[in-house]
């Protein structure tokens, strides 16, 4: 294992000032992560209202994936080379002017800038605050439980950010719910000020030629961890997507599928509260190549069940393991990735994933709309086996 370079709160600060600065961290993800997911309510039903079709809904949608893929690298660097406080700043002003953009004026292009912002906003800020998680741990088992807390962030926000957005819409209308989620991107601005400073590295030569980021991908491990944690990422989309698909196709009415997705949601949530506390005692190469192939068996198993009750205890089987899956990815992706250059590889990874959120739906109304649901959970089921195997090749604090 090598141990993290400094950062916000190096190895020897103190413990109160560590929990402290993690506290903040994922109080500022929540802050940006809500305010995006509060727009992606909210838009799409002003659009909607506004008399535009389903393809301008789809188009907003898609402006949330695409700038933040478009935008990863240039952050990854800027992490890289500035630490904490300026790549999360400029992160709560995109977030805080989308939603001032959205509020002020509802129309299809404002809309779509507001969607572009908040969407740039929550991936921007990710970045950092994952990177400079990083850097408060003392140890491989530290590292787990700082990304156990840190995987926190997204549920909450996915809480908060849409409830705030459809209480608002439904008594205020959609001005006011724009400018109430504004406030979620002005809190990380101040919450973010609880993070100690951490000194930028000092700037390349003049004439020195910059690494480029898709050099990581040489390194086997990176790119076997790029490659699980776009499995993973597909495995949600897929199971949302195809999901209602195969319920229709068993004759399921909706009660029944919100029973199933409500199962998925309570076993996610309730791990991920019990993840940090449990850190200590689980092997983190154990955890990721486990939590993969449970899930493995899970798609494969899926199709097979008609009951909505067994069906529910497959997606109660799926959260308990994804959720579980996350911050070993995290924690090892950070182990087997130079500390100078984490931030990169971060970038890496979520270019990967919100190009995946853009392109994929498409793939997957292909495929089932030729072939059946069943189909979408058997290959995915294969890709998970794949990234299980991937997993196993991943040594403790390989780095080569």
């Amino acid at each position: 294992m090598h141990s993290p370079e400094a950062g916000p709160a190096g190895p020897a600060t103190p413990a109160r000032d560590r929990h402290l600065a993690l506290g903040a961290m994922v109080a500022c993800q929540v802050g940006l992560h809500g305010c995006m997911q509060g727009v992606r309510l909210a838009a799409p039903l002003n659009v909607l209202k506004l008399g535009h079709s389903a393809w301008s809904v789809g188009l907003v949608m898609t402006m949330f994936a695409l700038f933040p893929a478009l935008l990863a690298l240039p952050a990854g660097r800027l992490a890289d080379r500035r630490g904490y406080h300026l790549p999360v700043r400029i992160a709560a002003f995109c977030s805080l002017a989308g939603t001032l953009l959205a509020a002020a004026q509802q129309n299809r292009f404002t809309l779509c800038a507001a969607a572009a912002l908040c969407g740039a906003g929550a991936g921007f800020g990710m970045i950092a605050i994952q990177r400079s998680a990083s850097r408060l741990a003392r140890s491989d088992t530290d590292r787990l439980r700082v990304f156990s807390w840190i995987a926190l962030a997204p549920a909450l926000a996915g809480l908060v950010g849409p409830l705030l957005a459809g209480v608002l819409v439904d008594r205020a209308g959609f001005s006011a719910a724009f400018l109430a989620l504004a406030l979620l991107p002005s809190a990380t601005l101040l919450v973010a000020q609880a993070v100690p400073r951490e000194a930028p590295r000092p700037a390349p030569a003049p004439g020195t030629r910059q690494a480029s980021a898709w050099g990581l991908l040489r390194l086997a491990p990176v790119r076997r961890m790029v490659f699980i944690s776009w499995v993973v990422s597909a495995s949600w989309d897929v199971h949302g997507f195809a999901l209602p698909l195969l319920g229709v196709e068993r004759g399921l009415d909706a009660s029944a599928l919100a029973l199933v997705l409500a199962a998925y949601a309570a076993a996610s949530m309730t791990v991920r509260l019990l993840m940090p506390l449990a850190a200590a005692r689980l092997s983190r190469r154990t955890l990721l190549c486990g939590a993969l192939t449970l899930t493995c068996a899970v798609f494969a198993a899926y199709p097979l069940f008609h009951s909505a009750w067994a069906m529910a205890a497959c997606a109660a089987i799926l959260g308990i393991a994804l959720g579980l899956v996350q911050p070993a990815i995290m924690a090892t992706l950070h182990d087997v990735t130079p500390p100078e250059r984490q931030g990169e590889a971060l970038a890496l990874r979520s270019m990967t994933l919100h190009a995946s959120m853009a392109v994929m739906p498409l793939l997957f109304g292909a495929i089932g709309a030729s072939i059946g649901a069943a189909v979408l959970f058997w290959l995915m089921s294969f890709a998970l086996g794949l990234g299980s195997i991937q997993a196993r090749t991943i040594g403790p604090g390989q780095r080569i």
